[in-house]
């Protein structure tokens, strides 16, 4: 009975023993699987993908209004045609509505060829027109496209609201222009030896509300910038060079433009820093250095007995160094019109 007796017990406690691990089991197995299923559901969700990249790199993306140039063909390397990657998308950004603003993006680190081309406007919106990497023209008149003219590369036409501007290059690859044997510095006693067509590197023509800022820009078959009949320009921290002999490489050339601001820029080439023509009133430059050159001109005016007028012309705080001029008003004989309201200020010469 007494043996019985503990039988009984120790079977009681085993069986209460039993049964608390299968409960601790069974809680154990429970919140292990509610931790597994909470983890789960809180994990955070992927973002999505940044509409800028994809495999090449490239940014490109009508929302953001950023059109990289090699999204739409371009190369870079210095040797294939980018010309119609260029013209696409110029067209793309210009013809963009999602953007107050859109950037055609000229990236870093790339070489890019492209032939005499014309970008046209108007557009949707105000274009930036992005230059980190390097531009340049067909390498000398023998590789210029035989069905092109040879009087201009970059032409902006018709455009309101749009800035050039950059960290990189614009390189006119001018030399072979300039060795070219109908050169008045390359003919008998300085005559030029027949006519002689060559490109001007980048023209705004019948644009508005123009900015041109940060790049450089060297080595210009001939002009490296001319506006024609251009209004509200400002051109800031821009640097050209061309060698002292380099033959008409005029820096800045204006035609028939009002209300342009030329500040805080180097120019050195082998003619005028910048040079006035007829029709241009209530221009403004300021803090610049100039030379080598023939120095900052008005005109030359008044050729093939033309009538020429130009008024509120400014010139000031500037250093003109190692030029052939100082500041001039130049004209032909038989030439009519007039200049006024022109002030030459704190010019610092140097020899």
């Amino acid at each position: 009975m007494k043996h019985s007796h503990s039988f009984t017990l120790c079977l009681f406690f085993l069986t209460l023993f039993l049964l608390v691990q299968a409960r601790h089991h069974s809680h154990r197995k429970h919140r292990h699987s509610h931790s597994h299923k909470s983890n789960k559901t809180s994990l955070p969700q992927p973002p999505p993908p940044a509409p800028r990249d994809d495999d090449n790199g490239y940014y490109n993306n009508n929302a953001s209004g950023i059109f990289d140039v090699r999204a739409f063909g371009a190369v870079g390397d210095g040797i294939e045609d980018d010309t119609e990657a260029f013209k696409t998308a110029w067209d793309t950004a210009c013809q963009n509505e999602s953007q107050v603003v859109n950037v055609i993006l000229v990236p870093r680190g790339f070489s890019f060829v492209v032939q005499s081309t014309i970008f046209t406007g108007p557009c949707q919106g105000d274009l930036v027109f992005k230059v980190d990497g390097t531009v340049m023209p067909p390498d000398g008149p023998e590789s210029w496209p035989k069905n092109t003219g040879k009087r201009q590369w970059l032409v902006f036409y018709r455009i309101n609201g749009m800035s050039l501007e950059g960290s990189g290059l614009i390189d006119g690859r001018g030399q072979k222009w300039w060795d070219l044997p109908c050169k008045p510095h390359k003919g008998s006693n300085g005559t030029a030896l027949g006519p002689c067509d060559s490109p001007i590197a980048i023209r705004f023509f019948m644009s508005s509300n123009l900015t041109v800022q940060g790049l450089k820009v060297k080595n210009s078959p001939q002009f490296h910038f001319r506006f024609d009949g251009c209004n509200n320009v400002h051109i800031d921290s821009i640097y050209i060079t061309a060698p002292k002999l380099s033959p008409n490489t005029d820096g800045i050339h204006l035609e028939n433009v009002n209300d342009v601001k030329i500040y805080n820029s180097v120019i050195s080439n082998g003619d005028d820093c910048v040079s006035i023509g007829s029709g241009s009133y209530d221009v403004d430059i300021k803090n610049i250095t100039c030379g080598p050159s023939h120095g900052i001109s008005i005109g030359s005016l008044g050729n093939h007995n033309s009538k020429a007028c130009v008024s509120n012309i400014t010139v000031r705080d500037s250093i003109i160094k190692m030029s052939d001029n100082g500041v001039r008003i130049k004209t032909w004989q038989g030439g009519s019109g007039t200049v006024s309201g022109v002030t030459f200020n704190n010019i610092n010469m140097i020899s």
